[in-house]
């Protein structure tokens, strides 16, 4: 519930009108206690940035899901880049089929 009053202490410095009522702390950790607090912080950051008026509970949240895939896409791309330099730096081929599958992934599995 701590990591609830520190999301809520940080909306309510940014909007004043924020409501901090006991029922909005209980109503905010109903749908809060199980989302990551850093992802909520981050998306509470990136709200405060572009917005004027305080978040629902569905800004807090922002869209996870999305956010896991793109973390994903970035990882992958870091593994193939590395993949490009060290067949760069051996003056090698990539093996059979490898940009095959990277197009496969790039379209979503269908070749």
């Amino acid at each position: 519930m701590s990591e609830v009053f520190d999301l809520m202490f940080e909306i309510k410095k940014n909007y004043a009108a924020f409501d901090v009522s006991d029922d909005e702390v209980d109503r905010h950790y109903k749908y809060l206690k199980d989302f990551p607090f850093d992802a909520a912080m981050r998306n509470l950051d990136a709200y405060v940035k572009a917005n004027s008026y305080p978040p629902k509970i569905a800004d807090i949240r922002g869209r996870l899901g999305d956010q896991i895939d793109s973390e994903r896409s970035k990882l992958q791309a870091a593994e193939n880049e590395a993949y490009l330099v060290h067949w760069s730096l051996k003056k090698s081929e990539p093996p059979p089929n490898y940009w095959q599958s990277v197009r496969e992934r790039l379209n979503g599995g269908q070749s």
